[in-house]
């Protein structure tokens, strides 16, 4: 996107451009054409925003939309370009970060950047720590006590079963993002600014999050909420503003929208499904898995997936889903069980070979784990199977490049060419990436975790669409997702984990939101 951009036209029946938010109705933050740029990018044109007080507003469009920007840039992290920014009636100057927390606006960041070695308490308080006296030398020593308290009690109004004094390495990425959420609500905030909060947490702890929003919108609290999950919108909006290319494309409150009016708003077209699930002929038994234990983590899990088929992995955060998947792809050891793939048993002892017998698997998270963020987006999609491309000592720059236009033909990958830094680019293309980087090898098992975590609703559509390209050519496919839409819309049967064990598995038909969450909290 140049400095070129052209503004978005308004949609049918005259929805461009309008903010029926009316300013006096206790708006508490008005955005007004807002601008900001990035070199050759135009990430904000003109973007307007209203916030009522005590109310919900979503905020929406896909990857690369400039969400984010606009929330970094009230936040006070990036400086504005262009336009204005009120904030209780006061006009924000200079806004830095330091500024925009004294002023009451707190940010729980989509991406997670905890000091690992300190604890929760310590992380929450953090640049806030309080002290013995506010005065005088005692002013200089933290009241570590007193801290551990306060914390404690934060984390029971949440119902965190975790001590202040746990070490933020040993929590899972979920409980990252929920200790996130307990930092905003101990600043007290007037404005809270919520960036993708349920990305890496279960609907239990989803539940909690909206009881708390609940409670923050009772005491007059305004929330500006991201998200990509539509049935999330629907059940906590107030006001919804989309977002377009860096610009305004329309708001209103949450009553006069509909799922395909704003996904047409959003992505400028009409998607079909979001979940293209497609009946194609099931093969023979690929991946067994008979009996797997790991101490401590799960015991004796057992379940089969055939060629052409996907199985979806459900259940809650912590149930053992990711950890399974880790031992099959050989990242961990198994304790006991054995895995079979193709009739025949398998020794796994790393990833490497795992990826000999044509398993691959696309971790939870992409930036830490799938992806050399600084590299190119030709050397991410060469990166595990460079034997492909060499002779003798030297890469074969040729085959590489050629290779690598195939696979951004075929995912559909958005991109200039294929020497884009891969961390410019959007979340839904960085995950085919991903994919691409496995596709080039040959693969009989798929492991998908979580799949389409932190991307837009167009991109979802496109993931889910290769996927079942990829059972159609006879695939096996292992999905572990925390969204029960997903797990519904594309899996041919769900396999059902809770407390580390497996409580049931359903077919397609069986499957249901009802039965799936039955057996997640270990009913049957």
């Amino acid at each position: 996107m140049s400095a070129t951009l052209q503004k978005v036209a308004p949609l049918s029946g005259g929805e461009g451009h309008r903010t029926p938010i009316d300013s006096g109705a206790g708006v508490v933050l008005e955005m007004r054409s807002v601008t900001k740029a990035f070199p050759g990018v135009l990430a904000l044109d003109g973007m307007s925003l209203k916030v009522r007080a005590g109310t919900v507003h979503v905020l929406v469009g896909e990857n690369g939309a400039g969400k984010s920007t606009l929330m970094k840039i009230l936040s006070g992290i990036y400086a504005i370009d262009g336009g204005e920014i009120f904030f209780r009636g006061e006009k924000l100057d200079h806004q830095s970060a330091a500024s925009a927390l004294e002023r009451g606006i707190s940010m729980i960041h989509q991406e997670l950047s905890p000091v690992l070695d300190m604890t929760i308490a310590e992380n929450v308080f953090l640049g806030r720590e309080p002290t013995y006296s506010r005065t005088g030398v005692m002013s200089r020593f933290v009241d570590f006590d007193r801290m551990n308290s306060d914390t404690q009690a934060l984390l029971n109004r949440l119902d965190l079963k975790y001590s202040p004094q746990t070490k933020m390495r040993d929590l899972s990425i979920a409980t990252m993002q929920l200790i996130e959420i307990v930092k905003a609500i101990s600043r007290e905030a007037s404005l809270v600014i919520m960036d993708e909060p349920t990305s890496a947490i279960s609907d239990t702890e989803v539940a909690m999050l909206f009881r708390q929003i609940a409670d923050l919108k009772a005491a007059g609290v305004a929330i500006i909420y991201i998200t990509h999950k539509m049935d999330e919108i629907f059940q906590i909006a107030d006001d919804i503003t989309v977002m377009r290319d860096g610009q305004f494309v329309a708001a209103a409150p949450a009553s006069e929208y509909q799922p395909a009016k704003l996904i047409s708003q959003m992505v400028g077209r009409t998607i079909s499904s979001i979940f293209p699930k497609e009946e194609v002929p099931i093969g023979d038994i690929v991946l067994s898995v008979e009996n797997l234990s790991r101490d401590g983590v799960f015991e004796n899990v057992s379940f089969e997936v055939r060629a052409g088929e996907i199985v979806g992995l459900s259940g809650l955060i912590g149930a053992g889903r990711t950890e399974v998947a880790r031992v099959i792809f050989g990242l961990d050891g198994a304790d006991a069980g054995v895995i079979r793939l193709n009739g025949k048993p398998l020794k796994l002892t790393s990833p490497k070979d795992a990826i000999a017998n044509g398993i691959a698997m696309v971790s939870e998270d992409r930036k830490a784990e799938g992806l050399v963020l600084c590299r190119s987006v030709g050397e991410n999609i060469s990166l595990a199977n460079l034997k492909k491309f060499a002779s003798g000592l030297f890469i074969s720059e040729r085959q590489e490049e050629t290779a690598s236009q195939r696979m951004i033909k075929m995912l559909q990958i958005k991109t200039p060419d294929t020497a884009m830094i891969v961390e410019n680019l959007s979340g839904g293309n960085q995950q085919k990436i991903v994919l691409a980087k496995w596709l080039l090898g040959d693969l009989k098992l798929l492991i998908l975790d979580e799949p389409t975590r932190g991307i837009d609703v167009g991109s979802k559509s496109e993931i889910h669409r290769l996927m079942t390209e990829f059972a159609r050519q006879g695939l096996a496919i292992v999905m572990i997702s925390s969204e029960l839409p997903e797990i519904l819309g594309m899996s041919d049967r769900v396999v059902v984990m809770s407390e580390g064990r497996v409580t049931g598995e359903l077919t397609r038909n069986e499957a249901t939101q009802e039965n799936i969450i039955s057996l997640a909290t270990g009913g049957h």
